[in-house]
């Protein structure tokens, strides 16, 4: 991993939000450097989370960019809203997007980076298509919805294609994995070409939360 930057993006889907501003601060200060927004709409997953609202709240206390993920159908009707609160990347699925030249130009144009995400059953084939218009690309190492569930090792394969696939084209385009993200599997996911990492539960569950994110960057860095 030693050639490409590790990226530690915290997800606040596993943060305690009686406390938000404490436990961002808690993440910035600990070295992360993201902050991955979950957006749920149960109806694309079995779980509902938070709107622009609330992202706008996040943005405003922290200085840290906001990686935000639409786990929502029809996702072209709130990018506009999200990147106005703030969003620094904003992540569609693949899954929900009919159009998706249309709907990664949608993400430029409102002034933020371009996801486009993969569920575990999608295949890479879905988004070769795109490589050349996109800024990072996410695969879900786990079924989205709920957090604290367990890597799925499958993913690995899908990974280390979608690697081969932007160092042959020699893209700026960043690849980022989503899902039961710890100290025994972040290296793994480094290993198969990932970059950046979100993980929930192995970093707002530990008590200290600098020593979670350096333990995490460390493993990603010698794989």
């Amino acid at each position: 991993m030693s050639q490409r930057d590790v990226r530690i993006a915290p997800s606040i889907l596993a943060a305690d939000f009686r406390k938000l501003g404490e436990e961002l601060s808690s993440i910035e200060e600990g070295g992360a450097d993201w902050v991955h927004v979950d957006v749920m709409d149960g109806r694309f997953v079995p779980n509902i989370t938070i709107g622009p609202f609330i992202a706008e709240a996040v943005r405003d206390a922290t200085s840290l960019p906001l990686d935000v993920h639409l786990m929502i159908v029809e996702p072209e009707r709130y990018v506009d809203d999200f990147v106005r609160a703030g969003a620094h990347t904003v992540g569609i699925h693949v899954e929900t997007c009919p159009h998706l030249h249309r709907s990664v130009a949608q993400i430029r144009e409102a002034g933020a980076r371009a996801c486009v995400v993969l569920n575990p059953s999608t295949p890479a084939s879905s988004v070769e298509h795109v490589l050349d218009d996109v800024d990072q690309v996410l695969v879900m190492t786990v079924n989205p919805g709920f957090g604290g569930q367990k890597f799925i090792e499958g993913m690995l394969p899908k990974i280390e294609t979608l690697r081969r696939w932007i160092d042959e084209r020699d893209l700026d385009v960043a690849l980022e994995v989503d899902g039961g993200i710890g100290p025994e599997t972040i290296g793994r996911a480094a290993a198969a070409g990932a970059d950046v990492f979100v993980a929930g539960t192995a970093i707002f569950g530990a008590p200290d939360r600098k020593e979670a994110i350096s333990a995490l960057r460390k493993a990603a860095e010698d794989a």
